[in-house]
Parts: structure tokens; sequence; C-alpha cells
């Protein structure tokens, strides 16, 4: 029986645990709703997937990446596999299924923050046409999912600029989901 995700009974709305809330948000929250997870995310969207790729593109502090690779591996977001000697993290299916709640929420970043907008532009690869702001494709009507699009810099792009290895990576259209470091090792000889 699904119940409502909250009612109001004169207490607090939320305490400091989500398991009692009875509300499958309330439980997306528990794995998702820490401030960097989405953002380490994205960035596995985009191909980073070395811890040490991770910290210098997010400046993102040592402990702290690493208990959110621990809360994202421990709930099936992500997987660490070993890779000659670096390990890796890749998205699962259930990371996978993250996709179109990270582009929503960079859309809605982009239309209703304020500051300087380094935006990114998502074009469907099949269709070499880019994706509405719904993540449709303009050409085909389609939804492509992540390992369909093609990610490049857009207007405002040069507004932030940053000189890490991932930064200069995603300089150039990416295939996303394509690993980071093969691009940024085979573009810097």
């Amino acid at each position: 029986m699904n119940r409502p995700c909250h009612r109001y009974d004169g207490d607090v709305a939320l305490g400091t645990g989500y398991d009692q809330q009875g509300c499958f948000l309330a439980r997306a929250l528990e794995v998702v709703g820490e401030r960097w997870t989405l953002l380490i995310l994205r960035d596995c969207f985009y191909g980073v997937r070395r811890f040490t790729d991770l910290r210098e593109h997010l400046d993102i502090s040592r402990a702290v990446l690493t208990d959110r690779l621990d809360t994202l591996v421990g709930a099936g977001v992500l997987t660490r596999e070993d890779s000659g000697g670096h390990p890796e993290y890749l998205l699962t299916e259930a990371g996978l299924a993250l996709w179109p709640t990270i582009f929503s929420l960079s859309k809605w970043g982009e239309r209703y923050t304020s500051g300087p907008h380094p935006s990114r532009i998502f074009s469907h690869a099949a269709c070499d046409t880019d994706v509405d702001d719904s993540g449709r494709c303009r050409a085909c009507g389609k939804t492509p999912g992540p390992d369909d699009l093609v990610v490049s810099l857009g207007p405002g792009a040069n507004a932030m600029r940053r000189s890490d290895r991932v930064a200069r990576a995603l300089e150039n259209p990416h295939r996303m989901l394509t690993p980071i470091s093969a691009t940024a090792d085979s573009t810097a000889g």
C-alpha cells in the first residue's frame, strides 16, 4: 500500500532520517540527497571514472568523496571496478536511471538561478541534433539515453574556465559515458 510522503501533524516535517517517512522520494533522498552526490553522478555521466579525476574536477575533499562513493556503491548506483591498478566507478542500471533527473535539474538551474552559466549543450548522437530542455531530440522526437548523447560547451562556457584534466577533455564534444581518462590521455599527447 502506498502512503503519502508526508502528513503534517504538528511535528517537524522531516527529522534527521527519512527511514520513517514511508515515501519513495524520501528513500531516494537517502541515497542521492546529499549536496555532492548529484555532482559526482553528473561527472560519472560525463565519463569521469577515477577517484583522482572526480576529486580534482569537483574540488571536493578526499573524505567527502570517499563517503559519497561508498554510499553510492552500497546503494547499487555505482560499481567499483579495478582497471590496471586504478579503481574506477561506473554507473549501474540504477545510476543510469538517474539521468533524466540530473538533466532536468541542470536545465532548471540554467533557467532559474543567477550568476554565470557555463552551459552545456546535449546533442542526440544518432541525429547530430540538439535536444530540447525536456531532453527530446528536435529532429526525430525521441528522448535519447545518456549513451546516445554528445555533450559540448555552450554559450557562457568561457565564463568559468577550469584547467583540470576533466575540464580540458570536456572542452571538445564528448560522447556521454565514454571514459574521460581515455579522451584526456589521447588528446594530451
